[in-house]
């Protein structure tokens, strides 16, 4: 259990929480990172959303400079397979209509119902990909 950091998990779920308040008190949207991003790529004249990936972008580098050994690299899984990964989960989240943060966070506690079964689905395929890939294909550990 040397992962196991509930202070540090209780404080980084009370900031993403206060963002996502903060986020749709100010701006009346949803703190859902695909569409965000979607929305930046497409060159739309509103710049809170590259303010709110830069923000994703500096705090991260932020508390790796500040926690380095929190963030240890998993090697061992070939470059193709976490280029597919990549692909699939883009696709998934626009199949979806949106991702975990918009739906696990913004749309649960909305207790849409809609959110609450695409948050089951992304942890239930979540965990199948994780057993196949390390028990059926034995990728990594």
């Amino acid at each position: 259990m040397a992962n196991f950091t509930p202070v540090s998990a209780l404080i980084g779920g009370a900031l993403i929480g206060l963002a996502a308040t903060l986020l749709l008190w100010l701006t009346g949207r949803i703190a859902g990172v695909s569409g965000i991003m979607h929305g930046a790529l497409l060159q739309r004249r509103d710049g809170w959303r590259w303010l709110f990936l830069a923000g994703l972008v500096v705090g991260a580098g932020a508390w790796t400079w500040l926690a380095p050994p929190a963030f240890a690299p998993r090697l061992g899984y070939p470059v193709p397979l976490v280029l597919l990964a990549g692909v699939l989960v883009g696709f998934g989240t626009a199949q979806g209509g949106g991702c975990t943060s918009g739906h696990g966070v913004c749309g649960i506690s909305r207790l849409s119902a809609r959110s609450i079964a695409a948050t089951l689905t992304f942890l239930l395929t979540g965990m199948i990909s994780v057993f196949a890939v390390r028990h059926l294909f034995r990728i990594a550990s």
